[in-house]
């Protein structure tokens, strides 16, 4: 065999591998966990047993009713959501970033629902959240017409805060957002998924009211 008949077996041999391998590369399909926008690469849940996005809590635990005052006006008894799986937060108007970046995140996960469950936003600071401020706040964020802001007297909420191991904002804004939290209450009224801020998202959210409706 000639050096110019090897030379040519050579090339073709390399060609033929060189096809295969791309062939091989193109058909591979893709990695979905690579970290693509708008795709997870994980599952919603931090909880493999439950399957809850947020933190599980044991159901049948005590039931805290209380009766506040909404933004219109209005007595709003927690009793009265019996029967529906509930959001429950713990706001301040004046609060800052980390309420607005709440009240956004429960915003987004209403639009996701084909049905929205009851919203109620609970006062942390009921000196601060004055009806106008409440409205102007719910406007901002997109919420009005579509949760009930719930305020009181210190005296009125002391209880519910101590219930829910709320921080009020009088007592530093830090300790209230260490503590910050959205809780989804079961149709029976128990606490039942809570979201600390950093866990908080509109799809996690989302996802935990459909489990519990």
């Amino acid at each position: 065999m000639t050096t110019r008949t090897r030379a040519l077996l050579l090339i073709t041999a390399v060609t033929a591998i060189l096809a295969t391998a791309l062939a091989l590369l193109l058909g591979r399909p893709a990695n979905r966990s690579s970290g693509v926008t708008g795709q997870r690469s994980a599952p919603l849940s931090t909880n493999a047993g439950s399957r809850f996005a947020g933190a599980a809590l044991p159901g049948g635990g005590p039931v805290h009713d209380f009766t506040l005052t909404d933004q219109s006006g209005r007595r709003v008894s927690l009793l009265s959501f019996r029967g529906q799986a509930t959001v429950l937060a713990f706001l301040s108007t004046t609060c800052g970033a980390a309420c607005t970046l709440i009240a956004q995140q429960i915003r987004g996960a209403l639009d996701e629902l084909a049905h929205p469950p009851p919203v109620l936003l609970i006062s942390v600071d009921p000196a601060g959240d004055t009806r106008a401020r409440v409205g102007r706040f719910l406007e901002e964020v997109s919420l009005a017409g579509r949760v009930r802001y719930l305020t009181g007297s210190p005296r009125a909420l002391r209880p519910v805060w101590r219930a829910y191991g709320v921080r009020p904002l009088s007592s530093g804004r830090g300790a209230f957002e260490r503590a910050a939290s959205v809780m989804l209450l079961d149709r029976a009224g128990n606490e039942r998924v809570i979201f600390g801020l950093e866990q908080l998202t509109p799809e996690g959210l989302a996802h935990d009211v459909r489990k519990l409706s």
